[in-house]
């Protein structure tokens, strides 16, 4: 079985060009529910360069569909048979105004649209850069 990936490497994911956000932005619940947004955030925010990208993927479907720990490994291999929406796709960097960097072992972080180490990774032409994918169609 074909097993794909969301893990970057040495990049750094642009905020959307079309996002609403003036800055970054901590992502609310709606009603009692937390939001994948929120789910992301506070797991990449507390937990910078820990994480690669299919881990935060894999982990927020999982709590989501409520995966038993014993079960785990098999839906994993589930889960990455098919091609996942990478953060480009994010609401992180499409709607709540946060760049993703992604070390050179794959660990992400986030960081605000407004602040110094977002504007570092833009000038950095040593780092890949993509941008995020617009919410809307040109």
């Amino acid at each position: 079985m074909k097993t794909h990936t969301t893990n970057y490497f040495d990049t750094f994911i642009e905020i959307a060009e079309d996002t609403k956000a003036a800055c970054g932005e901590k992502p609310k619940s709606k009603g009692d529910s937390r939001t994948v947004a929120e789910m992301q955030y506070e797991m990449i925010s507390r937990n910078p360069y820990r994480f690669t990208s299919d881990e935060v993927l894999f982990e927020i479907f999982a709590k989501r569909n409520d995966v038993p720990e014993t079960e785990k490994e098999n839906a994993r291999n589930a889960y990455f048979s098919k091609g996942q929406a990478c953060f480009r796709a994010s609401p992180l960097t499409k709607t709540y105004g946060f760049g993703v960097h992604f070390d050179a072992e794959g660990k992400m972080a986030i960081y605000p649209m407004e602040s110094e180490q977002y504007e570092k990774f833009i000038n950095d032409n040593a780092i890949k850069k993509l941008k995020a994918m617009r919410s809307s169609k040109k």
